[in-house]
């Protein structure tokens, strides 16, 4: 222990524990609610692993994503199959009685994802016409080409 607890200080002395990224600044996630299931959370966010885990945390990743893949579908009947489909997963999840954390990840009224996702979408819709409505202020003004301006 003694050791170890020498060489820290030796590498204080030298330097090499300055200037490291993130330095001064808050640990991000420190100061949020208590989550026990933080760090496998935080290990399938950094690594972009899908599909993993026990059914109570890869359901609560979907819950908090699904509007993102709902705004994805094109089709009412699409939307309302999708919902239908991971309220399915999700009763299914808490009927097993396999251990692990408890699934408190709730269902979803297919109607009122419905109704969100027609919503998202028309606001959606209406920010692009109105984008492609208004001129960009970067934009210079066209110029004639030179040999339309010697035909005028």
């Amino acid at each position: 222990m003694e050791k170890i607890e020498s060489a820290i200080e030796q590498a204080i002395q030298r330097g090499e524990f300055d200037n490291l990224p993130g330095a001064g600044k808050p640990i991000a996630g420190l100061g949020d609610h208590h989550d026990p299931d933080w760090w496998i959370r935080r290990r399938i966010q950094t690594e972009q692993l899908t599909g993993l885990g026990p059914p109570a945390l890869t359901l609560r990743v979907e819950a908090v994503e699904l509007p993102d893949r709902l705004d994805l579908l094109q089709r009412e009947a699409d939307v309302r199959e999708a919902v239908e489909d991971f309220n399915k997963r999700v009763v299914r999840a808490r009927m097993q009685l396999q251990g692990g954390p408890p699934v408190i990840t709730p269902t979803r009224d297919v109607d009122a994802e419905v109704v969100a996702w027609r919503d998202r979408r028309t606001a959606r819709h209406s920010a692009e016409e109105d984008a492609r409505e208004r001129p960009r202020s970067d934009q210079k003004p066209a110029r004639a080409r030179w040999w339309r301006r010697s035909a005028l």
